[in-house]
């Protein structure tokens, strides 16, 4: 099933969340969903599942909204609050009560506490949980129904290491069993290593939906390392290149490919010590595209409106 947001709008008083949105998340691979603070992901994903209301357009997952799945948890699974757990229930029994309101079985609670590793403290109250225990267990609430779709607001944050390359791992394998994967991450580059799709918003508008590799692809650059570097920008300033000096030997060089410089260079005897072609990064390419949409800058109280 695909996640389809159509001419989305959501205005709170004068203020537009999100306004005129559009894009599509299929089914097969994980798709990331990206902005600065105040883009309005938070409201996107909320009217996705149904917990705030469109000013106007709509959100349909497997062309129905959510209200009119017949059996939600067994269709979609979300996490948009790791901390949405009563603090004072027990993790097990957390997932108990959720299970009961769509008969799912004590078998499958046991399951995705295996998958999410909650065993050794399914029987410990919530309330004491770290923020990536909290989040292993909204990860397992959103599993519990075994569904097509994932519907999950930055999973990452609070875990370790080790919890970061589980999540990475389960992610890649959901998708990869043909289920829709849709989440949020301020962490690019560990998103950059799971999915293979980018919504990109800002000010509530549609900045970019396409594969992080189109994203990525930029004109080669090329770093470049010798003791007469000098000579060799010389050289290379006829082409047209563009050359970043970075050190008194190295530079990054962007209009020649790496094989074409390398010929010439030797042409010319000059002696290359390190010569590497460097791709622009998600990182790169996301702050290059949000740029103009940074609502909260460096200086300013950061309040996240998504």
């Amino acid at each position: 099933m695909s996640i389809e947001v159509r001419s989305l709008s959501k205005r709170y008083g004068r203020t537009w969340a999100v306004r005129n949105l559009s894009f599509e998340v299929q089914p097969g691979r994980v798709t990331g969903f990206l902005g600065p603070n105040g883009a309005g992901k938070s409201t996107t994903m909320r009217s996705i599942v149904g917990l705030d209301r469109p000013t106007s357009g709509e959100a349909l997952i497997g062309g129905k909204r959510y209200a009119q799945q017949p059996a939600p948890l067994r269709e979609v699974g979300t996490l948009l609050d790791a901390k949405s757990a009563h603090r004072s229930r027990r993790a097990v029994d957390h997932l108990r009560t959720v299970a009961a309101t769509h008969g799912i079985s004590r078998a499958r609670i046991e399951e995705v506490i295996g998958i999410t590793g909650l065993e050794s403290v399914a029987t410990r109250r919530a309330g004491a949980f770290s923020l990536g225990m909290a989040q292993r267990l909204g990860i397992a609430v959103a599993l519990l129904g075994d569904p097509h779709t994932l519907i999950l607001d930055e999973p990452v944050n609070g875990l370790d290491p080790e919890g970061v390359t589980w999540i990475r791992e389960l992610l890649g394998s959901l998708a990869a069993e043909g289920r829709t994967v849709f989440l949020s991450s301020h962490l690019l580059a560990e998103l950059a290593l799971v999915a293979e799709q980018v919504v990109i918003i800002g000010r509530g508008e549609l900045i970019a939906d396409a594969p992080i590799a189109a994203l990525t692809a930029e004109t080669e650059r090329v770093r470049v390392r010798t003791g007469q570097l000098e000579q060799l920008l010389r050289l290379l300033a006829a082409d047209g290149v563009q050359a970043t000096s970075l050190t008194p030997d190295t530079a990054d060089i962007v209009g020649l490919p790496v094989d074409d410089m390398a010929r010439r260079a030797a042409a010319s005897g000059i002696v290359l010590l390190e010569i590497a072609p460097i791709h622009r990064t998600l990182e790169e390419a996301y702050s290059e595209l949000t740029r103009e949409a940074v609502e909260y800058r460096a200086g300013l109280t950061e309040q996240d409106a998504s």
